[in-house]
């Protein structure tokens, strides 16, 4: 696997931005031990509800919050309380802001650095998003919502856990750009294709004639920053959004998730919406698929050796490396991408395309 240097995405070697860490029915279970962008991470529901990520290691001796399933304060229930969690080795507290405010055997000041980093954390379509800046700073956009989660039409996708995929999270990004490998790979050779850049959103559309369904399949999908892909798909009479999203695990290593959102006939849904909402998300994980295992059994592709009619590969990783820069110097990057682009040979979204996605992609 390739590293980030090797691809010179900027001086950072994680990206900037939102991310899926677990799937929110994880943590029902109890608090987890995660490892993301190189970090070993403690993730945790505090009594409110509110999904909390902290610095895995206490800083008093070193103890991982969250790995130990066998410590007395864990198996009795009282490792959380209210928002905070306690050390399961000599029970430090630390609140969500990752500091501590209890020492159960002391009554004097609590050492200025007893403190873990915090993460910014949100819940969102049945996902705990994560923000990460590799600098501390706050989130610089919105985690991605869509509005029909919270349609009663809409059947919630239950996650795909698809493990981890040693390769580079660019080349997952490159997919975007890539209008030639939809006849080969997935049966479906786009008719229209086009790529579009607003700031930290990459847009794609393109439609065609789906062998396996046979009728047209019209799509439009984007990234909200690097790690999260929403796509809303019409072919027949189905209309659907498929989520994909990929969080850095160490340098070269990726987690994946994926899900189908998908709408019922009846309100509110019934057996047999539920079972048609499975199979659609089946059918979707079916195609991504082939992508995921022709990325398993290929070489980093550094340098794309690129021709007129492939698409943009080159913009769209101009595109990706301002997740690896200052949030200040996103600009630059913003002025030589932003705007549509297309792809010789092929036609443009037509009407239905664009209206597919009419005052959603914001």
């Amino acid at each position: 696997m390739a590293k980030s240097e090797e691809y010179s995405l900027g001086p950072h070697t994680f990206p900037r931005g939102w991310f899926v860490v677990a799937e929110s029915t994880e943590l029902n279970r109890g608090p987890m031990a995660v490892h993301f962008f190189g970090k070993d991470l403690a993730l945790y529901r505090g009594e409110s509800g509110v999904p909390v990520m902290l610095d895995a290691y206490c800083p008093h001796m070193k103890t991982h919050l969250t790995a130990s399933d066998s410590a007395n304060i864990v198996i009795v229930g009282k490792q959380i309380e209210g928002d905070s969690i306690r050390c399961p080795y000599h029970g430090w507290r630390f609140g969500p802001d990752g500091r501590c405010d209890n020492i159960p055997y002391h009554d004097g000041p609590i050492p200025r650095s007893a403190v873990l980093e915090s993460y910014p954390v949100e819940e969102s379509m049945g996902c705990v998003m994560m923000w990460y800046d590799p600098e501390g700073r706050k989130p610089d956009y919105s985690a991605p919502y869509l509005q029909e989660w919270s349609d009663p039409q809409w059947i919630h996708w239950k996650l795909d856990h698809l493990g981890e995929l040693a390769m580079h999270p660019v080349e997952i990004l490159d997919n975007m750009a890539d209008a030639q490998h939809l006849g080969p790979t997935h049966g479906a050779p786009c008719e229209y294709f086009e790529t579009e850049f607003r700031d930290h959103l990459y847009v794609q559309r393109q439609g065609g004639v789906h062998a396996g369904y046979g009728c047209m399949l019209m799509s439009s999908t984007w990234y909200t920053g690097p790690g999260i892909l929403l796509s809303k798909q019409s072919f027949g009479d189905v209309l659907t959004y498929e989520l994909i999203a990929n969080t850095p695990v160490d340098d070269g290593l990726v987690k994946v998730w994926h899900g189908a959102l998908s709408r019922a006939s009846n309100i509110p849904p019934t057996e047999s919406d539920i079972a048609g909402a499975r199979e659609i998300q089946a059918g979707a994980l079916k195609a991504f698929s082939s992508d995921f295992s022709i990325w398993k059994h290929k070489k980093p592709a550094l340098r794309v050796l690129q021709i007129a009619s492939d698409g943009q590969f080159a913009k769209g990783r101009i595109w990706y490396k301002q997740f690896y820069d200052q949030p200040e110097n996103a600009g630059g990057y913003h002025e030589k991408v932003n705007g549509k682009h297309h792809v010789k040979g092929l036609e443009t979204p037509s009407f239905e395309v664009l209206a597919l996605e009419e005052g959603l992609i914001q």
